[in-house]
């Protein structure tokens, strides 16, 4: 039998919120902090990084009180519903944003680069050889090495798929109701997680001094710093929510039928991993 919070037959509908405005301003800190930065505008670093504690600040007060909402009872499963289709459509522009990186790699690398090599365009760029990585027609890029896929990405590949079954594990524990073992699988979950951030860290600093592969070394250093600092940031945030869950599930906020906080944030990390095998096969093997 359905709790009487699960057939409540009104739809909850929240008070004015201050949080969408404030959100919005701390996220155009962000991101015109960011542009500053790659600029080399000096105030960019500051701003970009008070952007940042801004919105993971808002973050928090939003969230903390659609969960205060939650554990008052007040959202039935017309709100479970509307949770799962809102989540459901997140991933999907997720999906799109990433898309559309993919397709900017693959335009870049099978259309444009073999159009400048060929004939017709040798007038223009009589040095340019056609080559992904490491050419430098004319001089115009300095010389850099190609990320290979061996040994970090492939550590870091061994890491999301084991992620992957360890959060499935708790994710089965707390449908029985094995709170104890849903913490556990969860925060092995979060530490492979975290693994990964430190091994991607040292991967740039590796190709930054190593291999002299900078965000300016033409499309192939845009592209790779792009696709892997973006899909770098989503495993950040996919590890925040997971710490937020593992923290609710210790504290007792979800029921073996009610947890649809746990499989969001479930949703998102699998999202995750399908992204990165992507990422593992295109940008480091191709």
């Amino acid at each position: 039998m359905k709790s009487p919070q699960a057939t409540a037959p009104y739809y909850f509908v929240p008070g004015p919120s201050k949080y969408p405005v404030l959100a919005g301003m701390s996220l155009l800190l962000t991101m015109a902090g960011a542009s500053a930065w790659v600029n080399g505008i000096s105030w960019g670093p500051a701003a970009n990084i008070a952007g940042i504690l801004a919105t993971l600040c808002v973050l928090y007060f939003w969230f903390g009180t659609a969960i205060a909402e939650s554990e008052a009872g007040q959202y039935s499963d017309k709100i479970d519903l509307s949770y799962r289709w809102s989540m459901s459509w997140f991933i999907f522009s997720e999906v799109m944003f990433f898309g559309a990186f993919f397709g900017a790699l693959y335009y870049a690398r099978s259309i444009t680069m073999p159009w400048l090599a060929d004939l017709d365009h040798k007038v223009i760029w009589p040095d340019y050889q056609g080559i992904w990585a490491g050419a430098s027609p004319a001089g115009t890029v300095e010389s850099f090495t190609k990320m290979g896929p061996f040994p970090i990405p492939t550590l870091n590949t061994a890491l999301l798929l084991t992620s992957g079954v360890t959060l499935t594990i708790a994710h089965h524990a707390l449908r029985a109701g094995q709170r104890s073992k849903t913490a556990l699988w969860l925060f092995l979950t979060v530490l492979l997680g975290a693994t990964f951030m430190g091994f991607q860290a040292y991967e740039y600093i590796h190709a930054y001094h190593e291999l002299n592969l900078k965000l300016t070394s033409g499309i192939y250093g845009s592209t790779f710093f792009m696709l892997t600092g973006f899909h770098g940031f989503h495993v950040t945030m996919g590890a925040i929510m997971l710490s937020v869950v593992l923290y609710r599930v210790i504290r007792g906020d979800f029921t073996a039928e009610r947890h649809f906080g746990f499989e969001g944030a479930a949703w998102y990390w699998h999202f995750v991993d399908v992204v990165w095998l992507g990422l593992y096969v295109v940008v480091y093997w191709m």
